[in-house]
């Protein structure tokens, strides 16, 4: 008799399809043996960090033979003060990834639902799965989420409800005023997650000054996108402290290394990153929604740091053909979108580049 791990797994696992990230700028290369490669696929800050910053982040590797602060104590501090809040009341994840998946761990599982929109994050259906939970898809509405379809789709079975302002990988938002409707709205018996992580690039209020209304509210944040910490991994969620310290039982003893907690304070400290940021994404977003409409490619609205544009019945092909050129952009087939590319905003001229492979691509289709 062989071993066979499919036998074994749990029933929800087989059925689950693996996160696929964007193509590495190293897969690319050795695939193709380009040199000249720009990626615009993950939307990452193409801003390198400050020399103060780094400093302070080569200096915390002189010790990483010890552990790291296992309670984040000097983080947490200096983001509660940040954010008008207690240190109580933040749970740190490897990612904000970490910190969804542990909230399907601590509050989902069999015979309960987890909420979430169609064309939403890809982690969502994931965390539902690993835990044995029901995943249900509410159908969105001009690839938006759709507030009053997810409210009217809550039962006594769910628990928690994942809400993406702004949403990846569409770009698009809803209102201060149709979130707090919800919240109003929304019972007591599930967690509201709203997942923040582009929230630095859009112009509403964050939720985070709702939660002493709502206890049954969690806002996840990310480093990894304004704060430019990608490769660090990074995040964290704020909650009512009784929310916070269910999940810090759940989460991993050393989940964020010494060296993303030593960056993230630095970073905090400076005081002209995440502004550069969010100026250099302002322009980009417009470079690249005026170029794309000159080469008449819709584009869905977007309050992030990328655009998706409606490349059409031959998308898959175009994003073979950018990658020849050394151009890394995401196809969104996996999100049941396969006519849609997705674009990060990058510096101008990694954002004119691609205007102009895709241009050149799109007159040689024709």
């Amino acid at each position: 008799m062989q071993f066979d791990p499919n036998e074994l797994v749990n029933e929800a696992i087989q059925q689950l399809q693996p996160y696929v990230p964007g193509k590495p700028e190293e897969t690319l290369r050795r695939e193709l043996g380009l040199e000249k490669i720009i990626k615009l696929a993950s939307n990452e800050t193409p801003l390198r960090l400050s020399d103060a910053v780094w400093e302070r982040s080569a200096a915390a590797l002189r010790d990483i033979m010890r552990y790291p602060d296992g309670s984040g104590f000097d983080l947490k501090r200096k983001l509660a003060d940040r954010l008008g809040v207690t240190p109580d009341m933040i749970t740190l994840g490897n990612g904000s990834n970490d910190v969804l998946l542990i909230l399907a761990q601590a509050f989902a599982g069999p015979g309960r639902e987890v909420l979430f929109s169609q064309y939403a994050f890809a982690v969502y259906p994931i965390a539902a799965a690993t835990v044995g939970a029901t995943a249900v898809v509410v159908p969105a509405r001009d690839y938006a989420h759709d507030l009053m379809a997810i409210q009217e789709a809550i039962t006594p079975h769910t628990r928690l409800i994942y809400l993406a302002n702004p949403n990846n990988p569409t770009g698009t938002g809803f209102s201060d005023d149709d979130f707090l409707h919800f919240m109003e709205m929304a019972p007591l018996h599930c967690l509201v997650v709203l997942d923040e992580a582009y929230f630095e690039f859009a112009g509403h209020q964050s939720g985070i000054g709702l939660l002493t209304r709502f206890p049954n509210l969690v806002v996840t944040r990310t480093f990894s996108k304004a704060f430019g910490m990608a490769g660090l991994r990074l995040g964290y969620s704020v909650s009512s402290p009784q929310v916070a310290e269910i999940l810090n039982r759940v989460r991993q003893p050393f989940n964020v290394n010494s060296v993303a907690l030593a960056t993230a304070l630095a970073v905090l400290d400076d005081p002209n990153y995440v502004r550069d940021v969010v100026e250099l994404n302002a322009l980009g977003l417009k470079q690249l929604q005026a170029g794309l409409k000159t080469l008449d490619l819709a584009c869905l609205p977007t309050e992030a740091n990328f655009v998706t544009f409606h490349a059409g019945p031959k998308a898959g092909a175009i994003y073979d053909a950018l990658l020849r050129e050394g151009v890394i952009v995401r196809p969104l087939a996996g999100y049941d979108m396969p006519e849609y590319l997705r674009v990060s905003v990058g510096l101008d001229s990694e954002n004119e580049r691609f205007l102009s492979v895709l241009g050149d691509i799109l007159k040689s289709q024709a």
